[in-house]
Formats: structure tokens, C-alpha cells, sequence
């Protein structure tokens, strides 16, 4: 089978600029894993690398689609299948690096996946619905699901409802068929210095126009229900534009506790795959990482 590599790991830990740094060393091309960055214009806000950032690697499944269109996990597992075999064919070395759990293991572990066509009737009638009533009304036709999906993703909640409207269990329709062979290596950093990589990277994109960039989206046409749908900065943004928040230090304080809480549902999806080579991040975790890819691509 193809090898592939995937880099995966909390936000803010510096799996993106790992993803780069190892994938000009191995002759690599980048495929992301991250279920907000395949939209256009979320850019600041879902942490995408700037051109600069990605020193010439290519870069693939970012800027897929707009905001009206829907993505689901078998678009996804779809186009990153056909990239990753493209990738191979130019003789490069397929990186899939993100932090979408979900996205990552539907492609490293062959999920197969029955896909369901989008039903515009009832997403109408469940996008009017609340939060807690949507988490009851999925508990109730898929309670397994409510263990693979955040209450508060509702986007992820409105699909799981209407593959069940469809016939298919969103809790079902996970049976293993890998495609590939994986090395899967995973960074992180102990609590209180991930804590302050997360404060300082976003103190960062909020300097750059964090703010501007939901403001702009809102000014062009998009719902305030959609942008509290993409979650973390997203909602939070609406809130300190709407008022909930009265500074901007308010909002960065809650962003970032937020963002470090939602970091450690990462890591538990994560580390519940024992195939994973956590790097030491106390060390110099590139070499470590780069003598396993050599080991691995010789065998």
C-alpha cells in the first residue's frame, strides 16, 4: 500500500510548521486535515499558514469550498483519497497534517463511508432549532453518536441528523477498510506551555485583523448563525462584535481558556490511537521525527 505520513496534535502546537519542515526535508506535499480550513475566507481565524509560512510545499485541501456549500466527512475522506494518490503518482511523499480528529482517522483508518445527499428541507427546519434541543433530538435517534460529536458542533450535529433521516447511523457508518500505510507522529506540549503557546499565538492573529476578518464576512452576507456554527474563534468573534464581550481583552481571555479546553478533547480523540509516536516536544523533536519518516520510507 501507499505510506503516508500524518502529523497531527493539538492547536497551537506547531504541527503546521512541522508539516512544512518535514515535508521539504522528505520530498513531501502537504494535505490538511483541519474541517474549518477548507472554507474560503476563514483564514485568521481557523490559523491557516500564509504562503510564506508554506516556503513553496504544496498545500492541498485548503480553500475547497464557500461557506453555503455543504462539506461533509465523505467529501472530505473523497478528495484527500484523490490527492494523497495524485501526490504519490508525482513520486511525492503524502503528508496529512491537521487537527481534525475526525477528518484524520476517516482517511488513516479507511473508514467506509455511506454518504447521504444533502436534504435542504430539513436542514432548514434543524438549523432553526437550538442548541440543546438539537443534541436531544440527535441523542434520541443516535445516542452513540453524541460520544464522537461536540454538542456544541452544531454543523456536525445538523449532518449526523440527516444521515439518520437518511438511514444511516452516523455512529455506523465507521467499519475499517485503510487504504494506506501510516505513520501517524503526534505533538504536544505539557498544559501550562501550550497554554501560553495558544495565548500568544492569538494575540498574534488578532494583531494581524482577526476581528476585521469575521466583521468583513458578516458585512458580505454571512449569518451570525453560521459564524457561531464554525466555533472556537468564530463564536467568539460574533460575541465580542455583538457586545457579549466589552474588550478585547475580555474576548482573548475566553478565546484562549476556549481554545486550551478544546485542545484537550483533541488530545483524548488522539491518544485513543496507540499507533501514534508522540514527539517529545522537550526535545528536538524535528530529529526525532525525521529519523522515524527515514526508517519508515526504507522499509
Amino acid at each position: 500500500m501507499v505510506k503516508i505520513v500524518a502529523v497531527v496534535g493539538t492547536n497551537a502546537s506547531g504541527k503546521s510548521s512541522l508539516g512544512v519542515d518535514l515535508a521539504e526535508r522528505f520530498n513531501g506535499q502537504v494535505i490538511s486535515a483541519d474541517s474549518r480550513q477548507v472554507y474560503r475566507r476563514l483564514d485568521l481565524g481557523s490559523g491557516k499558514l500564509t504562503e510564506a509560512e508554506m516556503r513553496g510545499i504544496p498545500h492541498h485541501l485548503i480553500d475547497v469550498v464557500d461557506l453555503d456549500v455543504t462539506f461533509s466527512l465523505a467529501d472530505y475522506q473523497r478528495l484527500a483519497y484523490q490527492t494523497i494518490d495524485d501526490v504519490q503518482a508525482e513520486g511525492s511523499t503524502p503528508f496529512l497534517v491537521g487537527g481534525t480528529g475526525l477528518y484524520v482517522t476517516a482517511v488513516t483508518q479507511g473508514y467506509r463511508l455511506l454518504d447521504v445527499a444533502p436534504n435542504p428541507a430539513l436542514r432548514a427546519e434543524l438549523e432553526g432549532m437550538s442548541e440543546s434541543d438539537l443534541w436531544e433530538r440527535l441523542s434520541a435517534v443516535d445516542p452513540k453518536a453524541t460520544e464522537l460529536i461536540d454538542r456544541r458542533n452544531t454543523r456536525r450535529i445538523v449532518r449526523a441528523l440527516e444521515l439518520s433521516a437518511g438511514g444511516v447511523r452516523y455512529s455506523e457508518q465507521y467499519a475499517p477498510e485503510p487504504r494506506y500505510t501510516v505513520l501517524a507522529l503526534g505533538l504536544t506540549w505539557p498544559p501550562e506551555v501550550l497554554r501560553e503557546r495558544i495565548y500568544a499565538r492569538l494575540t498574534r492573529r488578532m494583531t494581524e485583523g482577526m476581528v476585521e476578518e469575521a466583521v468583513d464576512l458578516l458585512d458580505s452576507g454571512v449569518s451570525p448563525a453560521t459564524l457561531d456554527s464554525l466555533g472556537l474563534e468564530y463564536r467568539h468573534l460574533l460575541r465580542y462584535i455583538q457586545g457579549v464581550y466589552k474588550s478585547e481583552d475580555e474576548l482573548v481571555k475566553n478565546l484562549a481558556t476556549n481554545i486550551y479546553q478544546f485542545s484537550r478533547k483533541q488530545l483524548i480523540w488522539f491518544r485513543r490511537d496507540s499507533n501514534i509516536h508522540w514527539l517529545d516536544s522537550s526535545g528536538d523533536y524535528m530529529a526525532e521525527a525525521s529519523t522515524l519518516i527515514s526508517e519508515y520510507l526504507e522499509r
